[in-house]
């Protein structure tokens, strides 16, 4: 969008460091950025304006991803009744059968899903490269650039496969230098590193258990040396702890710290498992956790101690995690999951509804290194913001707009803008075709995941 664009007469959650929230408010767009947000209409203007009636709506920022796999899109709904290990050893098999196209059309479907539910921006951490698979880290830029949506790829790597004591097959890992040459390529050929960008490269080996100590040093190290950021996984499941005492001498948390992966550039999906001095350790070092609640209850993993973490200080955001351990794909759910799982984990008032929605919004941002550009509704910020329909009988009676996102049942999406650009309106994609692709992903998954027990 190069003109001007205001919606006025809906409710806004600027999710600025004052909280401050209007009742009765505007958003004015201009090119890329927001200009001016405030009470009541917009002020007029000669420069010509489109006019968004957001009456009976709530305007927040668009929704943050900070952790996703989506190449599993095409594997949903396999390995059902598993825990995490027996759940990776049954797919690991499956998805050595990707191809850049299957990447392609699941990484396409799994954004046209995330951008729904009123997500701008995915991190998408993609460790499988299978020797005859194409060009995988193509595959999810061209995606993301048909969807819409801004993407930080994480190029991933997996360089201890079964005969080496790790889960993933030797025929879907790489060599360590293989791995690393071709992280440093990516970077080199996709990550932009300007305000505004759309998208961005990070470095990110797969886990403790299936990358050498080696590799989790050395992609620290091309990390820091080309300026972008880190990530993994970490402290997932219960299994892993005990292998990682047993094989390491010390909790993965201890281990992550030891290789220095506890710092301000590095963020880390689940963080289940975590004792009261890690927690104190994230929130010292600003080492930033990717929450996935919907995820971890799919497999018995455990709940994260949210509440902990933001006590201390480390920034946390919301991940919805593979399609094939999330199978509703959704981010809006998971504001709703994850204050369910904080009460669970520490009582009534761990989480409330606003804390929620600074989760996937600010909280992201931060986790990403973006805070400065998204996250919140600020004159100067991109404008990336997602508009909620909340005047229908699913949310009538509600009277508070932010509490009816979070705690009602997921609400219709009037409009997303990505740097001014609609995305969604009205509830649908307009920047493809949904139904082409929903057939192309039957055909895709159907080959993919041909001869697997459901």
């Amino acid at each position: 969008m190069t003109g001007r664009l205001v919606v006025e007469n809906a409710a806004i959650a600027t999710v600025d460091a004052a909280g401050t929230e209007y009742r009765s408010g505007h958003v004015v767009v201009e090119g890329e950025h927001i200009v001016a947000v405030g009470e009541g209409p917009a002020p007029t203007t000669e420069t010509p304006t489109q006019r968004v009636d957001g009456s009976g709506c709530l305007v927040t920022p668009g929704f943050v991803n900070t952790h996703h796999h989506l190449y599993q899109w095409v594997t949903r709904g396999l390995a059902q009744n598993a825990t995490l290990f027996e759940w990776l050893t049954t797919l690991y098999p499956v998805w050595g059968r990707l191809d850049a196209a299957a990447t392609h059309v699941a990484a396409t479907a799994g954004l046209t899903w995330l951008a729904r539910t009123g997500c701008t921006t995915a991190a998408d951490h993609h460790y499988l490269f299978p020797r005859e698979g194409g060009d995988q880290i193509h595959a999810l830029v061209t995606a993301a650039d048909d969807v819409g949506v801004r993407l930080h790829a994480v190029r991933g790597s997996m360089d201890r496969g079964e005969s080496h004591g790790g889960l993933p097959p030797d025929h879907i890992v790489e060599d360590t230098e293989v791995a690393l040459v071709a992280t440093e390529q990516a970077i080199d050929t996709y990550h932009d590193p300007a305000p505004g960008a759309r998208i961005r490269i990070a470095v990110g080996p797969c886990s403790p258990f299936s990358v050498t100590r080696e590799l989790m040093e050395q992609a620290a190290n091309l990390a820091r040396r080309k300026e972008v950021r880190l990530h993994t996984h970490l402290a997932e499941t219960a299994d892993e702890e005990r292998r990682c005492l047993e094989e390491f001498g010390c909790t993965p948390a201890e281990y992550a710290d030891q290789l220095g992966w506890l710092a301000e550039d590095v963020w880390l999906a689940h963080a289940v498992h975590l004792s009261d001095d890690a927690v104190k350790r994230f929130g010292a070092t600003g080492t930033g956790v990717a929450h996935c609640p919907t995820s971890n209850g799919r497999l018995g993993a455990g709940i994260a101690p949210v509440r902990g973490l933001l006590d201390a200080g480390a920034p946390v955001g919301l991940g919805v995690d593979g399609a094939a351990s999330n199978e509703s794909c959704g981010l809006l759910e998971e504001l709703h999951q994850a204050l369910l799982f904080a009460r669970q984990h520490d009582g009534s008032t761990a989480l409330s509804p606003r804390t929620a929605l600074y989760l996937a919004t600010m909280g992201g941002a931060r986790c990403l290194g973006r805070d400065v550009e998204l996250g919140s509704l600020e004159p100067g910020k991109l404008a990336d913001l997602a508009v909620w329909r909340l005047d229908g009988l699913a949310h009538a009676g509600i009277a508070d707009p932010v509490a009816a996102l979070v705690l009602g049942p997921p609400a219709p999406l009037a409009l997303l803008l990505v740097g001014g650009r609609t995305v969604v309106a009205d509830g649908e994609v307009r920047t493809l075709d949904e139904p082409d692709l929903a057939r192309r992903l039957r055909a895709t998954s159907a080959y993919i995941t041909r001869e697997v027990a459901r």
